[in-house]
Order: C-alpha cells, then sequence, then structure tokens
C-alpha cells in the first residue's frame, strides 16, 4: 500500500444482500482525481471493475480497498450496475457504516479524530457537498479549524462566536483565511478586536464557505482581508467623519497616478477615516469577486470569472498623519512608499519594483 491506512472500515453483511470486504481512508492529497477508482469490486472473488463512481456514492471514491458481492452481476454495463436494486442498496449500506465509523471514532476518541482531521477533512466535505443525506450525519462530527489550531465542532464554534462576531442585522460572521503567513497582518487586527479566525486553506473550502452559508441559519462567511477590520462586522450604522470632496478627490488622484499598471489587476481607491492607529495604507479584496475566482477553479462553468481582472481596494486612512500630510502636500516619495507597502505585504511587489522600493527605503531611512 502507498499509503498507511487512517481509518479502516469492515464490511460484512448477508441479509437483505450478501458482502463482505474491507475499505480504509487513505491520506487523500490535494488532487482528488489521482486518489479516485482505488476500490476493488470482486463478484465470488472475480474481479469485476475498479471504477466503482456510480456505483457507490461519489466521494466514496477516495477510499482504498475490496468488497467482494455476489449479488453483484458479471460481465453487464455499467449503466445497468448503476440501476441495479442490489447494487444501489450495497451504496446505500457502505455509506452508512462509513458515516457510522466517524461517528463512533469521534464520540469514542476525539482525540484521534482531531489528530488526523487534516487528512480526512477533504473527504468529509466532499461528501457534505456531494450527498445531503450525508451532511445530516456529518455535521455532528465535522470540525472547523482556527488559525491558531484549536478544533471546534459546528455548534461549539458558533457558541464561541456569537457574543463578537453578530453584525447589526443579527447576522453571525464567520471570519477566515486561507494562509496564516499571506494573511497574518489581518489575523492579527481581526484577533486584536476579540475576533477568531478560522483557517480554510483545503482544495474544497472555496465551495464550503457557499455551503456552510445555505446551510447555516443568518450566517456569512467573510475573509479576513475582504475589508478593513472595523467593517468585516458591521455593529452599527454610526459613520465616522469624512473628508471634504475637494480634499477627497485631491487625494484619490494622487494615489491613483502613483499606482504601477499590473497585468489582471485594476485598483479601486478608497479615502476612509480609520483611527489614527491604524495603519495608513490597507489592501483589500471583495468578498464577492475573490470567491467567484476560486470557485471558477473548481467549476469549470464559472471559469469567465477566472478570466476577469482581479479588483483590488487601496484603502487610505485619512485620520493618519503620513495620509493627512499628503492631502495638503502630496510628497511622491512618500505617496510610493505606501503604495509599495501595501503591495508588498499582499505579495505584489517583485523584480525590479521590489529593487526600487528597497532603494528608495534606503534614501529615506
Amino acid at each position: 500500500m502507498s499509503d498507511e491506512p487512517l481509518f479502516w472500515i469492515h464490511l460484512n453483511v448477508d441479509y437483505p444482500f450478501n458482502l463482505t470486504g474491507i475499505l480504509y481512508f487513505p491520506k487523500v492529497k490535494t488532487n482528488l482525481d489521482i486518489q479516485k477508482n482505488k476500490i476493488n469490486l470482486y463478484c465470488n472473488q472475480v474481479f469485476v471493475t475498479d471504477n466503482v463512481e456510480g456505483i457507490v456514492p461519489d466521494f466514496m471514491t477516495l477510499l482504498h480497498g475490496v468488497i467482494d458481492s455476489p449479488d453483484i452481476p458479471l460481465n453487464v454495463s455499467r449503466s445497468y450496475l448503476q440501476s441495479d436494486s442490489n447494487v444501489k442498496k450495497i451504496s446505500t449500506y457502505i455509506s452508512k457504516k462509513v458515516s457510522d465509523r466517524l461517528s463512533s471514532i469521534f464520540k469514542n476518541d476525539r482525540k484521534q479524530f482531531e489528530e488526523k482531521w487534516d487528512d480526512i477533512k477533504i473527504f468529509i466535505n466532499y461528501g457534505m457537498l456531494s450527498e445531503s443525506d450525508f451532511y445530516d450525519k456529518a455535521k455532528t462530527f465535522a470540525l472547523l479549524k482556527d488559525t491558531e489550531g484549536k478544533i471546534y465542532t459546528f455548534e461549539e464554534y458558533q457558541t464561541l462566536i456569537k457574543g463578537e462576531q453578530t453584525d447589526k442585522d443579527g447576522n453571525l460572521i464567520y471570519l477566515y483565511a486561507n494562509s496564516k503567513d499571506d494573511q497574518y497582518s489581518y489575523i492579527d487586527a481581526a484577533n486584536a478586536k476579540g475576533y477568531n479566525v478560522l483557517l480554510m486553506d483545503g482544495q474544497l473550502d472555496p465551495a464550503m464557505c457557499n455551503f456552510y452559508e445555505e446551510k447555516f441559519e443568518k450566517s456569512r462567511f467573510t475573509r479576513v482581508d475582504s475589508d478593513v477590520v472595523d467593517k468585516l462586522i458591521v455593529k452599527s450604522d454610526e459613520k465616522k467623519e469624512e473628508l471634504p470632496e475637494d480634499d477627497k478627490k485631491a487625494l484619490t488622484e494622487t494615489f491613483k497616478n502613483a499606482l504601477p499598471k499590473l497585468d489582471k489587476i485594476e485598483f479601486n481607491v478608497e479615502p476612509q477615516a480609520l483611527g489614527e492607529t491604524a495603519s495608513p495604507v490597507i489592501m483589500t479584496q471583495s468578498e464577492y469577486m475573490r470567491r467567484m475566482k476560486d470557485m471558477s477553479r473548481l467549476q469549470p462553468g464559472m471559469a469567465f470569472y477566472g478570466d476577469m481582472p482581479t479588483m483590488l481596494n487601496l484603502v487610505l486612512n485619512t485620520d493618519h498623519p503620513l495620509i493627512k500630510q499628503n492631502i495638503k502636500d502630496a510628497k511622491t516619495e512618500v505617496v510610493s512608499q505606501l503604495i509599495d507597502l501595501a503591495l508588498l505585504q499582499n505579495g505584489l511587489l517583485r523584480g525590479e519594483a521590489l529593487n526600487k522600493f528597497v532603494k528608495r527605503s534606503i534614501e529615506l531611512i
């Protein structure tokens, strides 16, 4: 075996059909397709097929092992197999055995289950996405992990964040990050406000955000860098004092003119009053557009979203001294430095631009 089994499941039933076998959970790699077709199907020890898709639920094809049943006909078309009543009963039985086994491990040895969560997460998520019956069982043992490595059931996590992360409309806001390193400063800012941030770095997590929003009552998933921290969870309609329109327009034009031309990236400049202690510039990306681009990689029918330019917001903190200074007296090197800091923080400063930034930084010091 190429993979060390995580859990074994023994199959043995003689009514209303005969079936024996053994299945195991491998460590699922990031590419789902490579993992499929590892279940060998036999009829009285005569090999039938290793392509069990349509015979067992699609997500079960990630399991590895052997199934033997005299009730599976030999030498018939796949369409016949998929419509055969015994095959359908076998599929339902295997699905129930798998969910029961996972539930049992979680209840009897939660520590072991949590230790293996990262390896079985993609299987359970795939199952919840593709089979409503499986979700109904899995919602008691499926887990969420935060950026500090702590693990929660759905119910436990809702209880944890209900106090701090409920918005003015009564929606529960689940903040998440795809990378602890890439989004570190945004996670840090959210934690400083008392918010908890989930780590959703799996292959299916873009789809899971949409799925959870459908399943969880009055809930919304928001990536931690999709807006400035004060607007991630809006708790009142109170508006901060804004710049006069002429000053706002002049400041916006100053920064727009200094922004670089990057392939397939468009910038929007937005002055906002964020308080003197917040960063002078913050780069954010719309949750909706970014999620659509993420989903386009999973669903071929949404490919056109992937071809659209990435829309980034450059938020200028009008309460910060460096921005205030540029309202009255725009200094080219300071504006360029602030823009480059925002680009650097988001992994968008490379090559010649990065070299210029380093040289300018030394000169300013």
